[in-house]
């Protein structure tokens, strides 16, 4: 099987997570500079097979769109036309950034790489990731 691979998209970095090829466990892969995502996606699809891509889906408390909503779109586009033969499918994911946090305050992570905003990411992603494979 190929690995489902998570995006929690930022306009700075972007946190990226994949399963194991049984699509059972989400792991943290890396976070990247957003500016070299796309490159960073075709360098790694040349040695790994991705089924599809789940993009986090930011949303208000009240359900509306998030203002970064539109920022996730145009990139949504350039995704597609890249790989267009690996589907996207959307979680939502309100609260991954506070979990994330949460996460790494329970794992007893000292203060100093709490505050890797890098890392924040990478377990966002996961978050996302996770979230989604429970869905099913």
């Amino acid at each position: 099987m190929a690995r489902i691979l998570a995006l929690d998209y930022g306009k700075v970095r972007t946190g990226i997570a994949v399963t194991d090829e049984l699509q059972l466990i989400a792991s943290g892969l890396t976070t990247v500079e957003t500016p070299k995502l796309l490159d960073f996606l075709g360098d790694y699809l040349q040695t790994e097979s991705v089924e599809r891509f789940v993009v986090g889906l930011p949303k208000q408390m009240d359900n509306s769109e998030s203002e970064s909503e539109v920022l996730i779109q145009e990139f949504l586009k350039k995704l597609v036309t890249k790989f267009p033969s690996i589907p996207v499918e959307r979680q939502d994911e309100r609260f991954t950034s506070k979990m994330a946090v949460q996460s790494m305050l329970e794992s007893g992570l000292k203060k100093k790489k709490r505050r890797e905003k890098a890392l924040v990411d990478e377990i966002s992603a996961t978050l996302i990731l996770q979230a989604y494979l429970n869905r099913f």
